[in-house]
């Protein structure tokens, strides 16, 4: 156990040592804070993003989805350029991007790092949690995780995986 948790450190960088979501802030992409704990009682939908990936459409289901169920689910995107410098732009182009090609309402966080030793601590939480699909590190833009109502993982679903499919309503 101790050499897993010495090769975990290695590939991802130190483990985070928060015990729940809500003890997470984090900036948002156009200022001000996002904090976690204002979202108990309610599911979470933690995306990483990126503009210029395949997937980016993604932006589009992501928004009907806060949409529909906005009154039980929060939805947070998290640009990172991480997947073949997908997400070269600065928080405010990330912004107007954003608005004018997807008027995307849902929370946004600040440009982070979702993979590597420079991993965003709330990364680092999320990769750790027990999840009976899949383990280990992000393996590209748009992987969503969903938290429960108590700030538990319920399920991960890799980016292929549409916003609006059956996969994940049927948690909604």
């Amino acid at each position: 156990m101790k050499l897993l948790l010495i090769m975990f450190a290695f590939l991802f960088g130190p483990a985070s040592t928060a015990t729940s979501i809500y003890e997470f802030k984090v900036d948002g992409l156009s200022g001000g804070q996002i904090d976690f704990s204002q979202f108990k009682g309610k599911k979470i939908l933690i995306v990483n993003t990126a503009s210029k990936c395949g997937y980016t459409p993604q932006y589009s289901d992501l928004e009907k989805l806060f949409e529909k169920y906005k009154d039980k689910l929060v939805i947070v995107g998290f640009p990172a350029n991480n997947f073949l410098w997908q997400e070269p732009g600065s928080n405010n182009e990330i912004a107007e991007f954003c608005k004018k090609n997807y008027d995307v309402t849902f929370p946004m966080a600040a440009k982070v790092s979702v993979k590597g030793r420079d991993m965003h601590p709330l990364f680092r939480w999320l990769i750790a949690q027990p999840n009976a699909d899949f383990t280990g590190g992000i393996k590209w833009n748009f992987e969503k995780f969903l938290i429960d109502e108590n700030g538990k993982l319920i399920h991960r679903f890799r980016s292929s995986v549409l916003p609006t499919s059956p996969e994940i309503t049927k948690y909604l």
